[in-house]
C-alpha cells in the first residue's frame, strides 16, 4: 500500500476517517503478510471503521490470524470474514470492544467459528443452548475455554445491537447457570461417596438469581443441603460441603486459561460465619428469627439454579412468605435507607463520581428504590414478586405504585447505565463499576454505544443526565405515588389504590395513613399553582418527615404553616426554589413541639430557614439583638406595645436558635450532622443567653421609658446568675437574676428604692403577660436572704450584707454572677465587690469545703422527684449536670485567687482551665466534659421535643426515640442512647466522688 507515491497519505487520511487513532501502527498492519489478501478490500475497512475502536478490532484480527495454525486455515477465516458480513460484523465488533476476547481467540484460534452459525435459534440462546455449548467439560480448564466461548457468542449479540441489555444480562445470568450446573456436575464426578449421602441445591441470589447478570460480577448463592434416604445429616451436611467448596473453587480459581468469576455465598445466614450448607429447617429457623431487614431483601431475587433443584424450590417456597412480611417490621423503610447510604459512605472519596454502581444516581438507587416498592407492596399484590429490576419496574407502573413519566425515565437511566456497566467490563473482562478516566477508554465506550461524533463529550454528558434522573427519583420514587392517591391524574394515569397509600404510609412510619391521607389531599388537591407546587414539593418532604421520630407531626405541621402562609406569594417559592429551606422546614415540623410551636405564632418565620450560605440560621449576637430590640422599643407607644416587640423578637430567635439546633442535630442532604455535640450544646447556651439578656435590656428601657422618662432616679443593673450568668441557658429555662441599684447624687433614697422596686415588679409583669409570645419568667431567688430579703437592693446593702452576713451557699452562687443589662459601670463595681467573696484569696477552709459538700450532700437526697429514676435524671442525677457542675465550682472557690483563669461563669471553661492548671487530669476533665454535654443535651432535646422543660428521658416510645434522634440514634437505638447515657455519667459519678468528696 506504499509503493504509490502520495498513496501513503492517503490512505493515512483514509484511516483516520474511519476512525482510526493510530493511522500509522494501522497502515503497519494492513501492510502485513496476514492481511495480503484482503488489505485492498473496501469491505473490511468499512467493517473495522464501524467497530468501537478500530485499532483494537484490526490488532486482534491480524493476532487471530497469526494463531491460525495453517494458511488454509487463515485463509478461511479470511473468505468467511469478507463473504458472510454477519460474521464480519460480529468477529470485529468484538474485537473491537474487548481486548480480553481477542486474547481468548489469540489462545484457542478455532474459536472464531462459534461466530459463524447465524440461526434463528443462535440469536436468542437459552440455558438448554449454554448447556450444549458447556458439554463435554472434563477438568475446570476446559470448563473455562468452553465458558469463554459461549461468552463470544452473547458479546458478539451484544456490540452488534442484535440483544438489548436486559437480554444480553438473561444471557449472562443464563450462561452462569449452566457454568455452575457443570461446576458442580465435575465436583460430584470427583467425589461420588459424597454426592451419594446428600442432596444439595444451589439458590442463585443478586443479579444472577434476577436473571441480570453483568459480564463480571461475583456470582452471589446459598447453599442448602439435606440427607439421602436414612444417611446420617451431619455426614450429609459435611459431605454437601465439601461438594459445594469444590464447586466453588472450580468457578473461581486461577488457572491457565484464568479464572470464571467468584462464587460467593457471603450472603448466607451468619454470613462468613455461618456454616456453608444448612439444611432447609435450619435456614427457616434463621429467617423466622434472626434475619435482617438486608437479608430479606437479598431473597427478593432467590432462584434455584443447579443441583438438587426440586430442594431448591422448597427452599424458596418455605421463605418467599417471610419475604413479604418483612415491610411490617419496625422501621423497615429506615433499615433499607440506611442501608443505602451505609454503601454510599463505604465508596472511597477518590471514587464517588465515578462510581457507577453504588455511587448517588448510580444502578444501586434504581434497586434500591425498586426492592423497596416491591417489599411493601409485594405482600398483597404478587403481580410485583419479580426478582429482575426492570421487570418490576414495569409491574410498579402497571399497578399504578410508580407513575408513569416516572418509569419512563427510570426504565431508560437504568439501561443506558447497564449498557455502559457492560462496555467497561467488556473491555477486559474485569470486575469494576468505576467509570475509566482515561480518553481513549472513554472514546471506546463512547463509540460501542453508537457515539460517533465526539464521543467522549457525547459519553459523559448521557452518563451524567442519567445519573441526574436517577438521583433526583429514587426517593420520590417512593413518595410521588401517595400524592396521585388523592390528587387530580392526567388521563390513562393509574391511581394508587387506598390500601396501597396506607401500606406506604405504614412502611414509612405514619402512626395515622388516615389523616396523613387527608392533609395530602387538602395540601395536593385542586388544579391551582399552589396545589400544583405541592405536588412537586410534598414528594420530598414525605421522605424527610419520614426520616425523623414523628413523620404524622411534621405532616400536620406542615399543613398547619401552609394553611396559614398559602396566600403570601413568597411562601412555596421559597420553599421549591431554595432546596435548604424545605429540607430545613421538614426537619424542624418533625422533630417536636417546640419550634412548630414557635413557628405557629408567627409563621412568617419560616424565611429564616431560606437564607442558606447568607445566615439565616446563625444566631445574632447581643449587640444586635439589644440593636434590634431597643429600636423597637423606641418606636413602641407605651411600655405594652415596646414589651410586646421585644417578645416578639425574643420568639423569633428562640424559633431560629431552635431551628440551627435541629438542622445540626439532623444533618441536611448536603451537610452532615454537627459531630460535635458540645459545639451544639454551646451554641444553644450562648444565643439563649444572649437572647434574655437583650430582652431584659429592651424592657428595662421601656419600664423606665413609660414612667420617669429618659433617667431614673437611680442606677439600675441587672446580674444574670446561674445558667443565665453562665451562658448556659436551655431553651425553658428561666432568668435567674440580682437586680441592684445605686440612688443618682442629690436623688432621694426612698423614692429612688420606690422606683427601683417598681421597675422589677413591670419588668416582670411586662414579661409574663398572657399573649402569643412564650412568657419569659425572672427568678430572683438567689438574692441575699432569698425569698424573705428584698427583691432589689443597692450596692452599699450588698457590701454589707455580704460583708456581715454572707452564707457559703450564697458566695457559691455568686460563682455565676455576670453583669447582663442596665447600668454597665454599675454592674462592673457589683462584680468587683462579690469577686473576694467568690474568689477568697486563701481559698476555701476546711470548714466552707465540708459546708459545701453538706448543702451538695442534702440536694441529692432531698430535690430528686418521687418515682424518677435517679440514673436518668440530667441535672440531679449521678454523673449529671449537678455532679459536674459543683466539682468544678469547687476547685473555682478554692483555686481560683490564684488561677485567673478559673475565674469564669462557664462550666466547659472553667473545667479546661482547671485541667490547664494541673487541678485535674485530662482524662478526668474530658470524662466530666462528656458527661455535662450529654446531660445538657438531653435538656435542650427534651424541651425540643415535648415543649415543656424536664431533667428526665420521656417515657412516652415516640418521644424518646425523637430525643435519641436529636442526640444522633437513629430508628430502634433509643436503648443504646439509654446504655450509653448511664454509663457516660457513672463515669462521670466516679470523677466526682474523687474530686468533690475525697480530694484534700
Amino acid at each position: 500500500m506504499t509503493s504509490v507515491p502520495g498513496r501513503r497519505s492517503s490512505t493515512f487520511t483514509r484511516l483516520l476517517r474511519h476512525g482510526f487513532t493510530d493511522p500509522s501502527a494501522a497502515e503497519r498492519l494492513l501492510d502485513g503478510p496476514e492481511l495480503v489478501p484482503v488489505r485492498d478490500d473496501p469491505v473490511l475497512l468499512d467493517a473495522l471503521g464501524a467497530t468501537a475502536d478500530p485499532d483494537l478490532a484490526l490488532h486482534g484480527l491480524v493476532r487471530l490470524l497469526e494463531a491460525q495454525a495453517t494458511a488454509t486455515d487463515r485463509q478461511e477465516v479470511l473468505d468467511t470474514l469478507i463473504a458472510a458480513k454477519p460474521l464480519r460484523d460480529r468477529l470485529l465488533g468484538v474485537l473491537g470492544a474487548s481486548e480480553a476476547l481477542a486474547d481468548h481467540l489469540a489462545r484457542h484460534a478455532g474459536d472464531w467459528r462459534a461466530l459463524v452459525t447465524y440461526e434463528a435459534r443462535d440469536l436468542h440462546p437459552g440455558l438448554a443452548e449454554f448447556e450444549d455449548g458447556l458439554a463435554g467439560v472434563t477438568d475446570p480448564v476446559s470448563l473455562r475455554v468452553a465458558y469463554r466461548r459461549c461468552l463470544l457468542s452473547i458479546a458478539a449479540r451484544d456490540v452488534c445491537g442484535t440483544t438489548e441489555v436486559s437480554e444480553t444480562a438473561a444471557e449472562l445470568a443464563d450462561l452462569a447457570t449452566a457454568t455452575l450446573r457443570a461446576a458442580l456436575a465435575l465436583a460430584e464426578a470427583d467425589a461420588p461417596e459424597d454426592t451419594a449421602l446428600c442432596r444439595l441445591a444451589v439458590v442463585a441470589l443478586g443479579k444472577c438469581g434476577g436473571h441480570e447478570l453483568n459480564y463480571v460480577s461475583d456470582v452471589d448463592v446459598i447453599f442448602v443441603g439435606e440427607a439421602v434416604g436414612g444417611a446420617d445429616e451431619d455426614k450429609a451436611l459435611r459431605a454437601a460441603t465439601r461438594l459445594a467448596s469444590h464447586m466453588m473453587r472450580i468457578c473461581s480459581e486461577n488457572t491457565v486459561e484464568g479464572t470464571i468469576w467468584p462464587v460467593d455465598a457471603n450472603l448466607r445466614p451468619e454470613g462468613r460465619n455461618g456454616p456453608l450448607v444448612r439444611t432447609l429447617a435450619s435456614h427457616r429457623a434463621y429467617y423466622q428469627r434472626w434475619a435482617k431487614t438486608w437479608e430479606f431483601q437479598a431473597l427478593l431475587k432467590a432462584r434455584p439454579v443447579a443441583g438438587d433443584l426440586a430442594l431448591g424450590e422448597e427452599y424458596v417456597d418455605a421463605l418467599q412468605p417471610l419475604v413479604w412480611q418483612a415491610a411490617e417490621r419496625e422501621n423497615f423503610v429506615a433499615d433499607v435507607q440506611k442501608m443505602r447510604r451505609r454503601v454510599v459512605e463505604n465508596i472511597p472519596t477518590a471514587q464517588v463520581d465515578r462510581q457507577l454502581k453504588l455511587g448517588p444516581g448510580g444502578l444501586r438507587d434504581v434497586e434500591f428504590a425498586v426492592q423497596l416498592l416491591q417489599l411493601v407492596h409485594g405482600r398483597t399484590d404478587p403481580s410485583l414478586r419479580s426478582g429482575t429490576t426492570l421487570d418490576a419496574l414495569k409491574a410498579l407502573a402497571a399497578g399504578g405504585y410508580v407513575g408513569r413519566a416516572d418509569t419512563a425515565q427510570l426504565d431508560a437511566a437504568y439501561r443506558f447505565l447497564r449498557s455502559l456497566e457492560h462496555r467497561i467490563q467488556l473491555y477486559r473482562l474485569r470486575r469494576t463499576h468505576l467509570v475509566p478516566e482515561d480518553e481513549a477508554d472513554l472514546r471506546r465506550i463512547g463509540r460501542s454505544l453508537g457515539m460517533r461524533n465526539d464521543p467522549v463529550t457525547s459519553l459523559t454528558r448521557e452518563w451524567r443526565r442519567h445519573a441526574a434522573v436517577v438521583r433526583r427519583l429514587h426517593e420520590k420514587l417512593f413518595y410521588r405515588p401517595l400524592l396521585d392517591a388523592v390528587a387530580q391524574l392526567a388521563p390513562g394515569e393509574t391511581r394508587l389504590s387506598a390500601e396501597a397509600a396506607r401500606e406506604r404510609l405504614v412502611a414509612l412510619g405514619y402512626a395515622d395513613p388516615a389523616a396523613a391521607l387527608r392533609h395530602l389531599e387538602a395540601l395536593a388537591s385542586g388544579v391551582t399553582r399552589k396545589a400544583a407546587i405541592q405536588r412537586t414539593l410534598l414528594p420530598v418532604l414525605l421522605g424527610w418527615f419520614a426520616d425523623s421520630a414523628d413523620p404524622d407531626a411534621g405532616l400536620l405541621n406542615f399543613r398547619k404553616v401552609s394553611d396559614a402562609l398559602g396566600k403570601t406569594p413568597w411562601y412555596l417559592r421559597l420553599l421549591r426554589d431554595e432546596g435548604a429551606a424545605a429540607e430545613n422546614l421538614a426537619r424542624v415540623l418533625s422533630a417536636g413541639r417546640l419550634a412548630p410551636d414557635l413557628l405557629m405564632r408567627a409563621p412568617e418565620a419560616v424565611a429564616l430557614l431560606g437564607d442558606g450560605e447568607a445566615g439565616g440560621l446563625r444566631p445574632r449576637s447581643r449587640a444586635h439583638l439589644e440593636q434590634e430590640i431597643l429600636a423597637a422599643v423606641h418606636r413602641a407607644d407605651g411600655a405594652d406595645q415596646a414589651v410586646t416587640a421585644a417578645r416578639g423578637v425574643r420568639r423569633r430567635e428562640l424559633f431560629r436558635t431552635a431551628a440551627t439546633d435541629i438542622v445540626g442535630s439532623y444533618g441536611t442532604e448536603s451537610q452532615p450532622a454537627e459531630a460535635d455535640q458540645g459545639a451544639l450544646v454551646d451554641l444553644v447556651g450562648g444565643a439563649v443567653s444572649d437572647l434574655t439578656a437583650a430582652t431584659l435590656a429592651g424592657t428595662l428601657r421601656a419600664v423606665v421609658r413609660e414612667g420617669w422618662g429618659d433617667t431614673l432616679p437611680t442606677r439600675f443593673a441587672i446580674i444574670g446568675m446561674g445558667r443565665f450568668g453562665g451562658h448556659e441557658l436551655g431553651y425553658g429555662s428561666d432568668a435567674d437574676v440580682l437586680f441592684v441599684h445605686e440612688p443618682r447624687d442629690g436623688a432621694d433614697e426612698r423614692e429612688a428604692a420606690d422606683a427601683a422596686g417598681k421597675v422589677v415588679a413591670e419588668m416582670s409583669r411586662l414579661l409574663q403577660l398572657p399573649s402569643a409570645d412564650p412568657p419569659l419568667l425572672i427568678d430572683a431567688d438567689l438574692r441575699p436572704e432569698g425569698r424573705s430579703g428584698p427583691l432589689v437592693r443597692t450596692l452599699k446593702s450588698y457590701e454589707a450584707y455580704y460583708r456581715r452576713w454572707s452564707l457559703v451557699w450564697e458566695r457559691h452562687a455568686l460563682l455565676r454572677a455576670e453583669h447582663v443589662a442596665g447600668d454597665a459601670d454599675l454592674g462592673r463595681r457589683f462584680i468587683e465587690l462579690i469577686d473576694p467573696l467568690r474568689y477568697p484569696a486563701a481559698g476555701l477552709d476546711e470548714e466552707a469545703v465540708r459546708e459545701v459538700r453538706r448543702l451538695k450532700a442534702r440536694m441529692e437526697s432531698e430535690r430528686l422527684p418521687r418515682g424518677t429514676d435517679p440514673k436518668l435524671h440530667a441535672k440531679l442525677g449521678p454523673g449529671g449536670l449537678s455532679d459536674v457542675e459543683w466539682t468544678v465550682q469547687l476547685m473555682q472557690m478554692r483555686h481560683g485567687a490564684r488561677e485567673p483563669a478559673l475565674r469564669t461563669t462557664r462550666t466547659r471553661e472553667a473545667l479546661a482551665a482547671a485541667h490547664a492548671a494541673d487541678l485535674i487530669s485530662g482524662e478526668d476533665a474530658a470524662t466530666l466534659d462528656e458527661a455535662w454535654v450529654l446531660a445538657t443535651g438531653v435538656r435542650n432535646a427534651v424541651m425540643l421535643v415535648r415543649g415543656r422543660a424536664g431533667d428526665t428521658f420521656p417515657t412516652n416510645p415516640r418521644e424518646l426515640a425523637a430525643v435519641g434522634r436529636y442526640l444522633g440514634y437513629g430508628p430502634g437505638h433509643a436503648g443504646d442512647m439509654l446504655d450509653v447515657y448511664r454509663r457516660t455519667t457513672r463515669r462521670a459519678r466516679g470523677v466526682m466522688e474523687e474530686l468533690f468528696y475525697g480530694g484534700s
